[in-house]
């Protein structure tokens, strides 16, 4: 099994968006449509859209057939190609994928390997222009050279790839399973911590709805009794004015991905300010630092603590405690009861929706202040160890995911003799 020295361009191996539905297209004819947001490397992340042609967007052109290899155009979705195994009869895909379709001297399964490799991936980005959205061209992949061996070596070269990624991805796949009882483990230690578990012995029925007990001698508290509650506001953009001089932090829907992780307890930074002119015209406040926020549209139910003195945008409710009530403690309420915040409160199926009457709503269990923190320190201390654990096994995810790419690249690139490691293993 010999490859070429140098490679072959890809456009001898390959038809390049051979096949398109033409523009006259009846609209009630329908298409199995996906975007390049629904590939990842080498899989489906979503599945295809049932749509009338007239109503697919004016992208939905190229037509995708078993044995074609899609490959994303536009650098932001790189990674995304799919060996395309099995499919309907209807699949058409957007204009920021290039179909490509092996002659009959190229197996279809090695071309999806070629395309998966670092060594294709980093000419694809070399080649790509533009600056806002860079892509590359389908004349421009036709010209990247790859490797190029006869059929029945490309044959072993897939089915060693086959079998080793499959072996791969089922380790990953077992350790993401994990990975995911960490989030689970750590929802467990919150209910239980604010629940007063880790700190009593004497339990009742609970007054607040969320959760099923907790120790008899506690309050139980409206939260807007124990914590001022308040929002925030977006000034309005067509007065740039107020856009200018922006130096105060400003919570918006940015950040609530990094409220996801709850081993984060502060915002610390902000990607967007404000200025004091677009506070003063507004109905945005600067609320203290300690105070805490919950994101109640599109990603409902993400809550942390304000780090310094901020504002938010209208998509945030926020609480200021008073003397009865400590904001890591609420924090812990909140992550609590999230589940509980979106299935009983949270309203519309697209985008989620927590309204202020709820919000004014809600009760919390209420300790002392000096049992409070105890509980924080209590939950906290479990929760980073779990976190430890939980990144040792994402490092070891990640290895795996570059064992992978290794291997592939390795393989299509003659670096891994492929008839001498079949020969080891028997």
């Amino acid at each position: 099994m010999t490859l070429s020295s140098s490679g072959i361009r890809l456009r001898y191996l390959v038809d390049i968006n051979r096949r398109a539905l033409p523009e006259s297209t009846p609209e009630e004819f329908e298409i199995d449509y996906l975007d390049i947001s629904a590939v990842g490397t080498g899989c489906l992340t979503s599945d295809p859209v049932t749509l009338l042609f007239g109503a697919a967007p004016s992208r939905a052109r190229r037509i995708v057939h078993k044995g074609d290899t899609i490959v994303s155009t536009v650098r932001t979705y790189l990674k995304a190609v799919w060996p395309v195994a099995d499919i309907s009869n209807r699949l058409v895909v957007s204009t920021g994928f290039a179909v490509l379709t092996p002659k009959p001297f190229v197996d279809s399964r090695y071309l999806g390997w070629v395309c998966q490799s670092t060594t294709f991936i980093d000419e694809v980005v070399a080649r790509s222009t533009g600056v806002s959205y860079p892509a590359i061209n389908a004349p421009d992949i036709g010209d990247i050279r790859v490797p190029f061996i006869e059929i029945s070596g490309q044959r072993d070269i897939a089915d060693y790839l086959d079998a080793e990624t499959a072996r791969i991805d089922a380790l990953i796949a077992k350790k993401q399973q994990m990975v995911q009882l960490f989030d689970e483990l750590r929802r467990e230690v919150l209910i239980a911590g604010v629940a007063g578990e880790f700190t009593s012995t004497d339990f009742g029925p609970s007054r607040v709805l969320w959760l099923d007990q907790h120790p008899r001698y506690w309050r139980s508290a409206k939260l807007t009794l124990v914590a001022k509650l308040g929002s925030g506001h977006t000034p309005s953009r067509s007065h740039p004015e107020w856009w200018i001089n922006c130096t105060i932090p400003w919570i918006t829907t940015g950040e609530v991905a990094e409220m996801r992780d709850d081993r984060h307890e502060y915002v610390l930074e902000t990607r967007e300010k404000i200025s004091q002119l677009g506070i003063e015209n507004s109905s945005a406040t600067l609320r203290p630092a300690g105070t805490v926020v919950l994101c109640r549209t599109a990603s409902a139910g993400y809550s942390a603590i304000m780090a310094t003195d901020m504002a938010t945008s209208q998509d945030f409710a926020t609480w200021t405690c008073g003397p009865l009530l400590r904001p890591r403690f609420l924090l812990l309420c909140l992550r609590a009861m999230r589940q509980d915040l979106l299935g009983r409160l949270a309203m519309g199926s697209t985008h989620q929706t927590i309204y202020m009457p709820d919000i004014e709503s809600l009760r919390i269990p209420l300790p002392d202040v000096q049992e409070q923190e105890r509980i924080v320190e209590s939950v906290w201390k479990r929760i980073l160890k779990l976190g430890r654990s939980e990144d040792l096994l994402q490092q070891q995810i990640n290895l795996l995911q570059e064992r992978r790419q290794a291997l592939i690249t390795a393989a299509v690139t003659g670096q891994l003799d492929i008839l001498e490691v079949v020969r080891g293993n028997h």
